[in-house]
């Protein structure tokens, strides 16, 4: 199994957290799983293009800013950023969580990158 489908096969696992949370919303399951979910499908997708990865968070938003610009895979910048911002706010409670989340959305955009990723990686 090539390294992009094994990183993928990690996204759709926590994909399927992401899918059970949104509708309550719990939102520690939500945004770490969001969070995660969308950094494994983004070293995915860079493996796949042979796009060099990171272990730092801020990295991987710049790598799926290349992939957005680049290879034509829908633009998350944004909420890698804000699934990480909800991540802290729920673990470490030193933050508030942003009342501007919406749960559902958030699913549909994580499920929808995945789906995006897999469209590629999967070929």
């Amino acid at each position: 199994m090539a390294a992009g489908s094994k990183k993928l096969a990690v996204a759709r696992r926590h994909l399927e957290r992401v899918q059970n949370a949104w509708s309550e919303p719990d939102w520690d399951d939500l945004s770490l799983y969001g969070f995660y979910c969308l950094e494994a499908a983004v070293e995915a997708a860079a493996l796949h293009f042979g796009i060099r990865t990171s272990t730092k968070h801020w990295e991987k938003v710049k790598v799926a800013s290349v992939l957005h610009k680049k290879h034509g895979l829908p633009d998350v910048e944004n909420l890698l950023v804000d699934l990480n911002s909800a991540r802290k706010a729920t673990a470490y409670g030193d933050t508030e969580l942003s009342d501007d989340l919406d749960a559902e959305a958030i699913a549909v955009e994580v499920e929808n990158y995945v789906d995006a990723v897999t469209a590629i990686v999967g070929k």
